[in-house]
């Protein structure tokens, strides 16, 4: 399955909503090391001071950068984590518990570090899993893993469809 190579490109291609979504999830919670980045971004986007930026509410925020198609690698990573930790877990876990992999609530556990590296094959069944998911919500989960460990997730690269049978989300 191809798969957009960088974060910001993935980010690119979502929808307006879905970037709202991610954004708000985003300001929520936002992880400490990305939060200068965010404001930067907001800072460029609406040419504000960064004071300005920061004063503003969440929901302003996230609105704005929403807009902004390239916020740079690290921040686009951290957007596309905040979807998927917000309002996807039931997709993540779905996928994590058809590959036996240990996990809490969607995010891997330490202990998947000692399983064993995931097969083509059992990549195959554990899309299985995921049939009842929206497939632009699959093929965008499967890029943010593939983006965030090449390595473990290789084979995801080798596949053909991203959940054959899976719905279309209605967005």
């Amino acid at each position: 399955m191809p798969f957009q190579t960088t974060a910001t490109r993935l980010w690119k291609g979502l929808t307006p909503h879905e970037r709202l979504r991610a954004a708000s999830a985003f300001f929520a919670d936002p992880p400490e090391e990305l939060v200068f980045a965010a404001v930067g971004a907001l800072v460029n986007a609406r040419h504000l001071r960064p004071q300005a930026a920061r004063a503003l509410g969440p929901d302003a925020q996230a609105r704005i950068l929403a807009t902004v198609l390239d916020p740079g690698e690290p921040l686009a990573q951290g957007l596309l984590v905040g979807l998927h930790l917000a309002e996807r877990r039931p997709l993540l876990g779905a996928f994590l518990d058809a590959l036996e992999l240990p996990h809490d609530d969607g995010i891997l556990t330490e202990q998947a570090d000692a399983t064993p590296p995931v097969t083509e094959a059992g990549l195959r069944a554990a899309l299985g899993a995921l049939s009842s998911f929206p497939a632009d919500q699959v093929r965008t989960y499967l890029n943010t893993l593939w983006l965030q460990d090449r390595e473990r997730w290789q084979a995801l690269s080798a596949l053909d469809a991203p959940a054959a049978g899976a719905t279309q989300s209605t967005r």
